[in-house]
């Protein structure tokens, strides 16, 4: 019996291992791959394609969820095939997506015209009123109105280009030697200033330099001139000889006849010669050189006559406007003189500019005084320097094209009853002030 049993469990055991093969067999004629067998890791060299943050070197990981090892076998990885190539008809459907600056790491740039207006508001006996907001102003460029970008009125420091007429009489010209001394008492630390003088035309003392240095009252006093006489001419009848005297004698030799006054029954009177436009042209040249947020200002101490200039006014008032420079002034002489002052505004035809110093404060926004005693021209350097810097400030963008150079006009209007504003009539614009 048990040798029986034995064969019988020989039998059944075969039959097992009978049925298994069978299955093996069935397995792979189907088609069934075995388990993969383990590989090595492939070195970081080996790694090809775009690395992307969160996805890793292989860009079909991310589609799958599992990074693919490659082989570390020594044959090289096998490149992918080139991406077909877009058909020629082939339009885009969706408009491309514009990054954010963020994105694209640049900085976006817009060409504004930024115009900066000081602007003095004064009450009808002419002292200076304080306590404004921006919201008091209104200001029209060409006749359209232009909201305020920036109000300011803290003070400004000043970048004076101070000039000195030299073609004075000379008992005016004593009383301004003697006020030279009280310039740099009207000016801060903050402040700088360069020294200009003219006559027969203009010359640099100093470029700009600290206006409390050492080397402010030295130049100033390197500056005084004893003025020209005031003569009588006379250019007719018995004493037409010598047309200028001097305690009965002749002045110069050269105004007698057959000299450079010519012959002849009338002898030609020689004109004075006052530069004053080159003289100004010259410190606006200078002061074009500052740099921005700085009040750039020229201080003219004259008479205000004008004859012998190279550089015409309405060439000196342009290159005022484009540089953003006011002209403020002290009058002396005739000018200061009541009466004679306001006539002397008038120009004559065939005659010398006897006042233009009042236009060109008028026109740049700048401010007069008028000063014939020692005491009143040294007070009006305080007073026109206080006024410089306690200006207000505004600041709007232009609606004109910044690639337009034609005139625009300015109109500043303070919306209370018995107030005078004095600003600037308008200005050129300039590649400067382009942000």
């Amino acid at each position: 019996m048990r040798f029986v049993s034995a064969a019988a469990a020989f039998a059944v055991v075969l039959g097992t291992f009978g049925s298994m093969a069978a299955a093996v067999h069935a397995q792979q004629a189907s088609g069934v791959p075995d388990a993969p067998a383990p590989q090595g890791a492939a070195p970081l060299t080996d790694l090809s394609g775009p690395i992307t943050p969160g996805i890793g070197a292989n860009a079909n990981a991310g589609a799958t969820g599992q990074n693919q090892v490659p082989s570390s076998s020594s044959q090289p990885p096998a490149q992918a095939a080139p991406a077909p190539a877009p058909a020629k008809d082939q339009i885009q459907a969706t408009p491309p997506e514009t990054p954010s600056p963020q994105e694209l790491g640049t900085i976006l740039h817009m060409n504004v015209t930024y115009v900066e207006v000081p602007v003095t508001v004064k009450d009808s006996k002419g002292k200076l009123v304080s306590g404004l907001t921006w919201r008091d102003f209104r200001v029209f460029e060409n006749g359209v109105y232009e909201p305020l970008k920036e109000f300011f009125v803290d003070p400004f420091p000043l970048s004076i280009a101070f000039v000195i007429d030299q073609s004075l009489t000379s008992d005016v010209m004593a009383r301004v030697n003697d006020s030279l001394g009280a310039i740099q008492g009207a000016l801060t630390p903050y402040d700088e200033i360069a020294i200009f003088s003219y006559a027969n035309g203009s010359q640099e003392r100093t470029g700009f330099t600290g206006a409390q240095s050492s080397r402010v009252p030295a130049v100033l006093a390197l500056t005084k001139e004893t003025g020209r006489e005031e003569l009588i001419p006379y250019n007719s009848g018995p004493m037409a000889g010598c047309n200028v005297h001097v305690n009965g004698n002749c002045a110069d030799p050269n105004l007698q006849p057959g000299r450079s006054t010519g012959s002849g029954p009338f002898i030609t009177i020689p004109k004075e010669i006052h530069t004053l436009n080159d003289a100004i042209l010259a410190a606006a040249k200078e002061l074009s050189t500052r740099p921005q947020g700085r009040r750039r200002v020229i201080y003219v101490i004259s008479d205000g006559k004008e004859y012998g200039s190279k550089a015409s006014f309405r060439d000196v008032l342009r290159y005022l406007e484009t540089n953003n420079i006011a002209v403020w002034a002290t009058l002396v002489g005739d000018s200061a003189r009541w009466g004679e002052g306001y006539i002397s505004r008038f120009h004559l035809p065939f005659q010398m500019y006897d006042n233009v110093l009042v236009k060109y404060t008028a026109l740049t926004g700048g401010g007069l005084d008028s000063e014939r005693g020692l005491n009143g021209i040294e007070k009006s350097y305080a007073t026109i320097a206080e006024q410089a810097r306690a200006q207000y400030t505004l600041v709007y963008a232009s609606h004109e094209s910044i690639y337009d150079s034609k005139f625009r006009s300015i109109d500043v209007r303070v919306e209370r009853p018995g107030l005078e504003v004095y600003a600037k009539r308008g200005y050129y614009p300039s590649a400067q002030e382009v942000q």
